[in-house]
């Protein structure tokens, strides 16, 4: 069983929800925010298995946690709302690191970037989805390994953030249980 690195910058919620439904927590969660912020998780999980990384992260800041976390396993990193591009150094030392996008870039290459999710709302496409790719030096240009498609005509604003993010979570557990966990 590979070792399980998540990162996000917000609420946590999704890493929160995956790792409910696969009945695992990541092995490490990195995060830029106040761990407060992981609301679902228990005390007990958070202080063993939470580091917080400075807002604006150094490459140094990243060889540090991941080089003491997976020094010589099996692992796969995740990211879930990861609002930072990742170093080119930290791509090429580990290459085993996906990113979860609520956007449908297969279809609507527009969507790649910050905030697809109003692109998409904004543009009034009739549809769109979330991918999980890997990640690459080009922003939301690796290979895409899942890639599901929803229709949006029709729903308000709310209503479309909560079945991608629903999607999203759906991807990610399917994923890793079926190629790393």
């Amino acid at each position: 069983m590979a070792k399980w690195v998540a990162f996000y910058s917000q609420t946590g919620n999704e890493i929160a929800e995956v790792s409910k439904e696969l009945g695992r927590w990541p092995d490490l969660i990195i995060t830029n925010e106040r761990p407060a912020h992981l609301r679902t998780i228990n005390k007990e999980v958070l202080s063993q298995n939470i580091v917080t990384i400075p807002n604006k992260p150094f490459i140094e800041d990243y060889q540090k946690v991941l080089s003491e976390a997976i020094y010589g396993k099996e692992y796969v990193i995740s990211l879930h709302g990861w609002l930072r591009i990742m170093p080119t150094e930290i791509v090429k030392e580990y290459p085993v690191m996906y990113n979860g996008h609520p956007g449908l870039i297969t279809k609507y290459p527009e969507l790649k970037g910050k905030d697809p999710q109003m692109k998409a709302w904004n543009l009034d496409l009739p549809t769109t989805g979330c991918v999980i790719h890997k990640v690459t030096e080009e922003v939301d240009g690796g290979t895409i390994m899942r890639s599901n498609e929803i229709s949006i005509r029709n729903l308000d604003m709310d209503t479309m953030f909560q079945k991608l993010h629903d999607l999203s979570v759906k991807q990610w557990v399917t994923f890793l249980r079926r190629h790393w966990l």
